[in-house]
């Protein structure tokens, strides 16, 4: 896996600290490759959500294709 070297302020290098240390996750980088997953999964999402109001070729609203798409996901709750 490709090494980064990155700075954080005060704030965030605690918040991220106190991620690890409620053993929800075993280092930093678990952290930040989970928040970069999550971007990710919400981005996936928003351009579903343009394309399909963009495109007419449905006739589901907005809510319901947000919900078929956290479905898709396994998410549930984003």
């Amino acid at each position: 896996m490709p090494r980064q070297s990155i700075s954080f302020t005060p704030p965030n290098d605690q918040w991220l600290k106190a991620q690890v240390e409620s053993q929800e996750f075993s280092s930093k980088s678990d952290v930040v490759n989970d928040l970069i997953r999550r971007a990710r999964e919400i981005e996936a999402i928003r351009a579903r959500l343009n394309h399909a109001e963009q495109s007419g070729f449905t006739d589901l609203g907005r809510d319901e294709i947000l919900r078929e798409a956290k479905e898709s996901t396994g998410r549930g709750k984003l």
